[in-house]
């Protein structure tokens, strides 16, 4: 079992940058691909960002390619996401999840952990 709890979000100007960030307890954290998602009021819950456990590869969502970097350390037990060139589209409560699959799953029905979310407010 993996317990994520998120943290650094907040509230930012359009064009601003944030890097909010996931501490996983246990010590498999190094064998999971790790996971940003978002959730909008009224919307589904997105996935944003993956990254495998050997860090090796990442994939985004083609809305925050070139703007966004997910990373991780595993002897922290953290994965980061940072944040540049915000949008007010990119308000959103950002979830850290974890999988138990060997590639970069955009689906969040193949995520087994997730934390509380924090919540990122953009203002235009």
């Amino acid at each position: 079992q993996v317990q994520l709890v998120e943290s650094g979000g907040g509230l930012v100007q359009a064009g601003g940058s944030l890097r909010v960030s996931c501490a996983a307890s246990g010590r498999t954290f190094n064998m999971y691909t790790m996971g940003w998602f978002r959730q909008a009021p009224g919307k589904e819950r997105d996935f944003v960002a993956g990254i495998k456990s050997s860090a090796t590869i990442t994939r985004y969502a083609d809305s925050v390619k070139g703007r966004f970097t997910i990373s991780r350390d595993n002897a922290k037990n953290t994965v980061y996401l940072q944040m540049n060139s915000l949008k007010p589209e990119d308000t959103a409560v950002y979830y850290c999840a974890g999988s138990g699959r060997y590639y970069v799953s955009t689906s969040r029905d193949e995520y087994q952990f997730w934390g509380q979310g924090t919540q990122v407010t953009v203002s235009s």
